[in-house]
């Protein structure tokens, strides 16, 4: 899948970074009996979890499926639309052969969305508007193995953002086993200890044979189905051909060739929304502050103050869904002044004046945040 470079900067994709990258529902069953397994500590889980560099060849399908308790957003019938990202069930293609050679495709109905990486050269490639990015990785660490403002598109790359919470203020736990894919697995629990955290546990499914990440389960507090899922319905350890790797941009593909994948916290030119970026908080209780412009940026409303004319980051399509999500909000009040409130099972979202602030927090987190985060760095 294809996502804009400065796709980060709209709201419910800092929503997703805030909640690791992880996607989820019950489309990944777990239908068979627990296998039987060594017991294992949760240090002796953490400590083998397969890193990047160490993820044995493979091929697979991963599903992933959210299920925020957003307000219905309308249907644009568009892939990389704002409702089809935040919303729904994707189905992923993984043809993996080390950090530096391997190959995502997001199958749609007539169309199809790829990241390929071939050693030092990745494409982004969206079939639909025939569109091609061209990055070169002569020297980037094979540890990023796509570009940063790509979001967690397989359990391996949502383990990596949500293993930064094991900390002190993480009680870490094992449950009991599971087949996931047909491969028997360890479930390692993260649960935050504050329960201002919306957030109730993440539950990680280790394969018991290869310590590869076979899915991960987001919880929000007090709920029994997962808020996000992604994880493997099917997987084979097996190299993938040297073909799935190959990659020459179709006749008539609009083309882009940049330098380097984009560092973090950078944007691409062009004039800033008004207001300011930054972070409150740490961990679980992270909230990130932007400019409210970005949501009229990331539906490309050109009437918005600052924002840039164009399709935006989601296509002028996604207005329609933005204006359903501002639809449910309600208006609050306090000592730090007044907003409005938008709620979902996961993530609360709060807009004051020119700015918005979002968390897997209660609001009175968000609240705490208003005119006290620390502002972003490199200008952003």
């Amino acid at each position: 899948m294809r996502l804009p470079r400065n796709a980060r900067w709209a709201v419910p994709a800092v929503a997703v970074a805030v909640i690791g990258g992880a996607i989820a529902a019950s489309a990944i069953s777990v239908a068979q009996a627990a296998p039987d397994l060594p017991a294992k500590t949760p240090a002796q889980l953490l400590a083998g979890i397969a890193s990047t560099q160490k993820i044995p060849p493979l091929t697979g399908t991963v599903v992933e499926t959210a299920n925020l308790g957003l307000p219905q957003l309308p249907d644009a019938g568009n892939s990389t639309s704002l409702a089809s990202l935040i919303t729904g069930s994707h189905t992923i293609k993984v043809y993996w052969l080390d950090a530096t050679h391997f190959r995502l495709a997001m199958p749609q109905t007539m169309t199809e969305n790829d990241l390929i990486r071939n050693g030092s050269t990745l494409w982004l490639w969206e079939s639909s508007s025939n569109s091609v990015t061209r990055y070169s990785l002569a020297g980037h660490d094979a540890r990023n193995a796509a570009p940063e403002d790509l979001p967690a598109l397989t359990p391996q790359q949502a383990v990596g953002d949500l293993l930064q919470a094991v900390g002190t203020t993480t009680v870490v736990s094992v449950e009991s086993t599971v087949s996931v894919a047909g491969e028997p697995a360890y479930q390692l629990v993260l649960a935050p200890k504050d329960s201002r955290s919306t957030i109730g546990s993440i539950s990680i499914a280790i394969d018991a044979k290869t310590n590869v990440p076979l899915r991960v389960q987001v919880f929000a507090k007090g709920s029994a189905a997962p808020a996000f899922q992604v994880g493997y319905t099917q997987i084979s350890y097996v190299a993938p051909a040297a073909a799935n790797f190959d990659f020459t941009p179709p006749p008539g593909a609009t083309y882009t060739n940049e330098a380097r994948p984009p560092a973090a916290g950078q944007r691409d030119a062009g004039p800033a929304p008004a207001g300011e970026s930054g972070t409150y908080g740490s961990g679980w209780l992270t909230v990130a502050e932007v400019p409210s412009a970005l949501l009229s940026e990331a539906a490309g409303n050109s009437s918005a103050a600052a924002a840039p004319s164009g399709p935006g980051t989601f296509g002028a399509d996604s207005q329609g869904a933005i204006n359903a999500f501002l639809g449910a909000g309600k208006r609050v009040s306090g000592s730090w002044g007044s907003g409005q409130l938008i709620h979902t099972s996961l993530i609360n979202v709060l807009i004051v004046g020119n700015e918005l602030y979002i968390g897997a927090v209660e609001p009175s987190v968000l609240q705490a945040a208003v005119g006290h985060a620390t502002p972003a760095a490199n200008g952003s």
